[in-house]
């Protein structure tokens, strides 16, 4: 479903005139309490949603895999509640807030698509928050792999962004992985 309301949102924003820009990774897309003015549609790439933990550790809230919608809650905000950074180099359409609000009064059928996908985002975010539960760093990351798409570990340099996404310390996912024997040289 993502995959054909993502199309129909983009070949809106094309007719309009909006093209894609690229970030680097670890580039900023938005900031926590900016005002809302612009949607970003991310074509490829990677973009996480993250909040500082209470020690001022990140903490992923969640993580965007092109093509998908950032951030699709903010479309009914004043403000962001979250940062949104590049985790790798992407391609992001930010397209106006007015204009995608327009489209879907005008779209009875995408308006229903986006209903639907919003439903489903929650679900996921419930998910997210059942995992945030369990108390073991081992049992975060049996989950993340039973839950993930796809269901693997990323390369070693984004062990990092896996933690914060798990809530756990790189050391401590760190010594998860070497106890299940990931990493180590043949």
């Amino acid at each position: 479903m993502i995959a054909i309301m993502f199309d129909h949102f983009m070949q809106r924003a094309a007719a309009a005139g909006h093209r894609p820009a690229r970030y680097r990774a670890g580039a900023s897309l938005f900031r926590r309490g900016q005002s809302v003015s612009r949607i970003f549609f991310l074509a490829e790439g990677d973009v996480g949603l993250s909040r500082d933990g209470t020690g001022g550790e990140p903490l992923i809230l969640h993580r965007h895999t092109g093509p998908a919608v950032v951030a699709e809650a903010s479309l009914y905000a004043a403000a962001y509640h979250c940062d949104g950074v590049a985790l790798t180099d992407c391609a992001v359409h930010a397209v106006p807030r007015r204009s995608v609000r327009r489209w879907l009064e005008g779209d009875a059928a995408l308006a229903a698509r986006w209903a639907a996908f919003l439903a489903s985002q929650v679900q996921a975010a419930r998910t997210r928050a059942e995992l945030m539960t369990l108390k073991t760093v081992r049992a975060r990351l049996d989950a993340w792999l039973l839950l993930s798409q796809p269901s693997a570990l990323p390369e070693r340099g984004r062990w990092r962004d896996l933690a914060a996404e798990l809530g756990v310390t790189p050391e401590a996912l760190y010594r998860e992985l070497a106890r299940r024997g990931v990493g180590r040289r043949a």
